[in-house]
């Protein structure tokens, strides 16, 4: 991939956002920090910070629920929040989602790749990563020559669009990741 890779945050536990627990969050948030809880056999550290708002809580929720409903298949969904999670500087993110993009079945040489932002080894896979980047890149605005390369990998018009929801759901989370001071590997 073209863009270097952010340096990591290396960063102490800010005292605005609290690591909650299911007794301790706002009683607004409880309901999905359960079903999170429920699904990870605990509650991830970034969720428990999210805590503090339960609109972000919500907020995230809804957006990646409705981009785990994209046409895009869980290995390319994973694909884009890699890139997002590197171009917004989220280590934590990176790692998290490397083990889900495996989980998803993609190879190895691909996760490695994303992870180390390096060309993927899979060039339907790629033209999605330098897609996602463009679009990150130029604010939506991708120029025609990268929108063809995206569609001429087999990719949608349709689908260019989910990569943007995408991009929403992950910088709201890579975003509150690093406010909140969880976006750096311990």
């Amino acid at each position: 991939m073209s863009l270097p890779a952010a340096a990591p945050a290396r960063s102490v536990a800010s005292p605005h956002f609290p690591a909650h627990t299911l007794e301790t969050a706002p009683a607004a948030a409880r309901p999905a920090l359960a079903q999170i809880a429920q699904k990870f056999g605990f509650l991830p550290l970034p969720v428990a910070r999210f805590a503090t708002s339960p609109l972000l809580v919500r907020a995230f929720d809804e957006l990646k629920a409705l981009f785990e409903g994209a046409t895009l298949s869980p290995v390319e969904r994973e694909v884009v929040v890699m890139v997002v999670a590197a171009e917004n500087g989220c280590d934590l993110c990176r790692a998290m989602h490397r083990g889900l993009l495996l989980r998803a079945g993609a190879p190895p040489a691909v996760a490695a790749a994303l992870f180390e932002r390096a060309p993927v080894p899979d060039a339907r896979l790629q033209a999605l990563a330098g897609f996602t980047e463009a679009a990150l890149r130029e604010r939506g605005q991708v120029p025609d020559a990268e929108l063809d390369a995206f569609v001429q990998a087999g990719f949608t018009a349709e689908q260019a669009l989910e990569v943007i929801v995408g991009i929403a759901a992950f910088t709201l989370s890579t975003f509150a990741n690093r406010m909140t001071r969880s976006h750096a590997l311990r």
